[in-house]
């Protein structure tokens, strides 16, 4: 997997995603825009927490919800209040390869070329070979080289896979511009043939609890939604000795969060954690948690960080 992770001090904007990278929330005015100052704010908090990186508009930013303009003015308003582009990466997946296009070569312009990069995710049963052209019909209409294009394996969300044998004729077609994956499929399998059959790349995980195996296996990393609202317990899977507590806790609260819907149950617990409603704003379809939900989520979620869990 190449050579140890990088520093935020001597990271660029090119180098391989390794280590924590947070999925990081997008705020929301009331007029459903992006409330660009909460996400400075947060973001800002979020690199003091011991966060390597962070990944704008992904699934857990409600990334495909909005406009290729949205992204675009995101990306730059997060710049533009100083973030380091070397601590930054866009989820730049769409509907249309048109857009996707738009938003990548955007983010290469602005000088953060690492893009994660969902396969299309409206047509179904689509072959390898699909799933190949598409990626291949994307990097050319960016036509920049110094794209780092990162594949976003979620079928569970996008409905299509994109298999270990399409990261390899990817990788040996695009060297250098497919720079890594991310497994988001919970399925540790896939996450191991990746291992095997493309070592070339950083491959990373959604999936928390794959953090430490994945780690072990010489892994790059991960980026998650988790890190939102617990980075250090996050930090904690990524240690060479993390304990089976850690571990234990890190179930406990997924299985929490996730009798909910994501989202909305993320957004929750950060507007209890800084006292500020305006997290709890998404955008349509998805529906905030109602008032009861919310108490009955934060009462149960201050429970289970405080005790030790007992399945560990």
């Amino acid at each position: 997997m190449g050579p140890g992770p990088e520093t935020p001090d001597t990271m660029t904007a090119s180098e391989p995603l390794r280590g924590l990278w947070c999925a990081a929330l997008t705020p929301i005015l009331q007029t459903g825009a992006v409330h660009q100052a909460l996400l400075v704010a947060h973001i800002r908090g979020l690199l003091t927490e011991e966060i390597d990186g962070i990944v704008l508009f992904g699934t857990t930013g409600e990334g495909p919800s909005f406009s290729v303009a949205e992204r675009c003015r995101g990306l730059e308003t997060v710049l533009e209040a100083g973030i380091e582009s070397s601590r930054l990466a866009t989820a730049a997946g769409c509907a249309a390869l048109t857009d996707a296009a738009s938003v990548a070569s955007h983010a290469v312009q602005s000088g953060c070329p690492r893009c994660l990069m969902l396969p299309p995710f409206f047509w179904k049963d689509l072959s390898n070979e699909a799933v190949f052209r598409y990626y291949a019909a994307l990097i050319d209409a960016v036509g920049d080289d110094r794209l780092r294009l990162y594949l976003y394996h979620f079928p569970q969300m996008s409905g299509v896979p994109i298999r270990p044998a399409v990261v390899t004729r990817l990788a040996a077609a695009y060297p250098g511009i497919i720079a890594g994956v991310k497994d988001s499929a919970g399925d540790y399998a896939n996450t191991a043939a990746l291992l095997n059959q493309a070592p070339m790349l950083s491959i990373l995980v959604g999936h928390e609890p794959d953090i430490p195996r994945l780690m072990r296996a010489g892994g790059a990393g991960t980026i998650c939604g988790l890190a939102n609202v617990a980075p250090r317990l996050v930090r904690a899977l990524l240690n060479p000795d993390v304990t089976a507590e850690d571990e234990a806790r890190v179930q406990a609260v997924l299985r929490l969060l996730l009798a909910y819907p994501f989202v909305p149950a993320f957004k929750a617990v950060r507007s209890a954690q800084t006292g500020d409603t305006a997290w709890c704003s998404v955008r349509p379809p998805l529906l905030p948690l109602d008032d009861a939900s919310c108490h009955a989520l934060v009462t149960r979620w201050n429970r289970t960080l405080n005790e030790v869990p007992a399945d560990r």
